[in-house]
């Protein structure tokens, strides 16, 4: 299960980060006229998401593992991005109070998913199937 959740969390980050360079998505900058993003923004998401599906492949441990360190940079980039504002994070990252709560929600939901996860490796799912 976690592994499947980590490889489609990671190929939404790709996506959403690759669909932020399609004109038309983003406008003046406005991703779907909703959030502010930029080249080095995409670009975290568009990383953050390879590692997530790379991390995935190599199973359950490793997405649990992916999910709580990105839950926490994820909360880390939500606070630092409401006391910055509409302005960069580190000089780079735009942001917005929006995106800020985008980051938090995201964050929430990342460590949610990698520390109240059913424990269950993949032998056990391997096991399972091969049971049936």
């Amino acid at each position: 299960m976690l592994k499947i959740l980590g490889l489609v969390m990671g190929s939404l980050f790709v996506l959403g980060g690759a669909l932020a360079f399609v004109p038309g998505v983003t406008q003046n900058g406005m991703y779907f006229g909703l959030f502010m993003v930029n080249t080095p923004h995409n670009i975290m998401h568009i990383m953050s998401g390879a590692i997530f599906v790379i991390a995935s492949l190599f199973g359950a441990k490793s997405a649990r593992l992916w999910f709580k360190i990105f839950g926490a940079f994820y909360a880390v980039l939500a606070v630092i991005g409401f006391v910055v504002g509409e302005g960069l994070i580190f000089g780079l990252i735009t942001s917005s109070y929006l995106d800020s709560w985008g980051h938090a929600v995201l964050a929430l939901l990342m460590l949610i998913i990698g520390f109240a996860a059913p424990k269950q490796n993949d032998e056990t799912l391997t096991v399972r199937f091969r049971a049936q």
